[in-house]
């Protein structure tokens, strides 16, 4: 068994740290955010898409610094809510995804709590 090592130096550690605080961020943004059916990365999607209009899966990753399969498993909640969907392109390939109008209500009813979130940012405990 190999010798237990000193973790005494991870107490101030930059990435930890940012990344305990990342949760806790989602945290609040999701409190907010639920009685929208929403949750922090789900709003970001159809933010981004309403921003851009029809992007490809790839293309809306990459903007969010994610693995493709995490995208794909946001993506598929918000189409079955009805809130995005696969455009038709004549590309298959590229299966670009665009905000329905269902999602674009869900948006704009979700806006005001995603800004009390925002405002109350450093309100937190």
């Amino acid at each position: 068994m190999p010798a237990t090592v000193d973790l005494a130096m991870t107490r101030d550690c930059p990435c930890l740290a940012a990344r305990r605080e990342a949760r806790a961020v989602t945290r609040h943004f999701d409190a907010h955010l639920r009685p929208h059916g929403l949750r922090s990365t789900q709003f970001s999607v159809l933010v981004m898409l309403a921003q851009s209009g029809p992007t490809g899966r790839g293309r809306l990753a990459d903007g969010f610094g994610l693995e493709r399969t995490t995208l794909t498993r946001s993506a598929a909640t918000l189409e079955r809510q009805g809130w995005i969907e696969t455009s038709g392109i004549p590309d298959a390939r590229e299966r670009p995804l665009a905000l329905t109008e269902a999602g674009r209500r869900t948006l704009d009813a979700a806006l005001p709590a995603w800004k009390e979130a925002l405002d109350r940012l450093d309100d937190r405990p």
